[in-house]
């Protein structure tokens, strides 16, 4: 077995579903609600998930954290895409190398999260894009470190659900034709196409933060009906009215297949406003 299978079993574990935990907002979008403070935020949470999705400079801040024995994994994001600068209005989708699958593995990181955007329009963009993704997946490799695989479509708030969800649906093969161990991406009106098509588990995104810890539940409980093989979820953990018993409660969703009112029942989750957070980018409908 190597080193990348066992990173992965750690990953998705005996029932080969995984809860994540993203707090890697920052990187683009500055400190959201709830994420001002990174350590004592993942306290807050507990050790509930199994991993933390997080930006490579925020891993040596939250040391004490995932120095634990019982800790979750640490999943670092490496590369920059410009898709995400929502408030600075970019809209050319241009992806660079921001840290090496090696300062990874230096900084403490259990696998690594690599993004890709295509159809951007500039045929020359979305070939560079591939090619960075395919290298930084062939670099992580060599190391034993999984590569979760993003797929984010360019100028996505834009797209009608039916174009939407074919970018997705190729965007999310793509991903593992050229070397993603399991992909995180949204939802569609028809996710069991991506799901059913693509060979690698996918990982159904959280988006925009749901009214309800209720609704963000009901969520999970729609992308794991339709085939996902776990969630990541931000600002719907990080912002619940109680994010360790939300994790709980997302856990048992997932894993044990538990609906979503039940869930939020058993963890005392009220299903009332949460937090305001800050203005997101929303998915489309």
């Amino acid at each position: 077995m190597s080193g990348r299978e066992i990173r992965l079993g750690k990953l998705f574990g005996p029932t080969g579903k995984a809860v994540v935990v993203a707090c890697d907002h920052g990187m683009f979008d500055g400190p959201h609600a709830g994420m001002e403070d990174i350590p004592a935020m993942l306290e807050r949470l507990g050790a509930g998930p199994d991993a933390i999705l997080l930006a490579p400079g925020m891993l040596a801040h939250a040391r004490g954290y995932f120095g634990r024995r019982a800790a979750p994994q640490s999943i670092v994001r490496i590369n920059f895409n410009s898709v995400f600068c929502f408030h600075w209005g970019y809209k050319a989708s241009v992806i660079s190398r921001l840290y090496s699958p090696e300062d990874a593995v230096a900084a403490g990181a259990d696998a690594v999260l690599v993004c890709l955007t295509l159809k951007t329009g500039s045929e020359s963009v979305d070939a560079r894009n591939a090619e960075i993704f395919a290298d930084l997946c062939v670099r992580a490799h060599r190391l034993g470190l999984p590569v979760v695989g993003e797929y984010f479509p360019h100028s996505h708030l834009t797209k009608k659900p039916e174009e939407f969800h074919e970018e997705i649906r190729i965007g999310c093969r793509m991903l593992a034709e050229l070397g993603a161990d399991c992909i995180k991406t949204f939802l569609t009106h028809r996710f069991l196409e991506v799901t059913g098509t693509c060979p690698v588990p996918i990982l159904g995104l959280g988006a925009e933060k749901t009214p309800t810890d209720l609704a963000a539940l009901r969520l999970a409980e729609r992308e794991m009906r339709e085939g996902a093989r776990g969630v990541v979820f931000g600002r719907n953990a990080v912002q619940a009215s109680d994010p360790r018993a939300f994790v709980a409660a997302l856990q048992d969703v997932v894993k044990n297949g538990a609906p979503a009112e039940e869930a939020c029942a058993r963890h005392k989750l009220t299903g009332g406003e949460a937090p305001t957070p800050s203005p997101p980018a929303p998915r489309p409908s």
